[in-house]
């Protein structure tokens, strides 16, 4: 099966308030995060996704306290070993965006591994952003071009392709750091959902709305979007 180029980039947002509501520690909502995860990247596949990229970390969150940060990380390193046969089972090819040199040594290992378990992966490539800045990630671009460059070969240092649908958890509304270029014409769909409670019909939801949306690039008006056909 040819895979979709259709792109859906997801900020996972509202872990810590899905605690909190429910007086229960920060890291439970991350470990129901994990479970949501776990479930959109099985729904994405069958809704005609090709690529699924999720803010998992941004470079910011190295603010956060000492004790959660490590808590994520470790989180990070067991889902990633949980999940890599499910990825090679399902055709999910896995990869990582965003700094490395900052990761501890055991979830970049878990990375490394993942990555070449599930490098074969066909029906879905998903994308965990990691210490990940989109700010960070265009200067580190704009230092390859010296002065010669053209948005095609700017495209190609980042090696990310354009994002067909935002989606953001949670209820905010805005892009924190989250693919800035590859989001140019993407469309925005915002949802007060938090992460945790996100499921496949939240998905399909979201897909159904996309698919009405009308996208000009700056031109005349198109149809919809034929990649989803078969997945809405």
């Amino acid at each position: 099966m040819t895979q979709s180029t259709l792109h859906v980039a997801i900020i996972m947002d509202g872990n810590g308030r899905w605690a909190d509501r429910r007086g229960l520690p920060r890291f439970a909502g991350h470990r129901s995060g994990e479970r949501a995860l776990r479930g959109v990247t099985k729904a994405a596949s069958r809704q005609g996704i090709g690529t699924l990229t999720v803010y998992a970390f941004s470079a910011d969150n190295w603010k956060r306290p000492p004790a959660e940060v490590r808590a994520l990380m470790f989180l990070l390193e067991t889902h990633l070993a949980k999940e890599m046969d499910m990825c090679r089972e399902n055709g999910v090819r896995l990869s990582v965006i965003g700094r490395r040199d900052r990761i501890p040594e055991g979830a970049r290992l878990a990375i490394e591994e993942a990555e070449r378990i599930t490098r074969g992966g066909s029906q879905l490539h998903l994308r965990l952003a990691v210490d990940y800045s989109s700010r960070d990630a265009l200067v580190e671009a704009s230092k390859c071009l010296a002065n010669d460059g053209d948005r095609s070969r700017f495209a190609a240092e980042l090696d990310s392709p354009d994002v067909d649908l935002l989606i953001r958890t949670g209820g905010e509304k805005r892009l924190s750091d989250f693919l800035l270029w590859e989001c140019a014409y993407a469309e925005l769909y915002f949802t007060p959902v938090l992460w945790p409670d996100f499921n496949e019909d939240d998905l399909t939801e979201a897909l159904a709305d996309y698919s009405k949306r009308q996208r000009r690039f700056g031109g005349l008006i198109e149809k919809a979007d034929p990649r989803l056909a078969a997945g809405v």
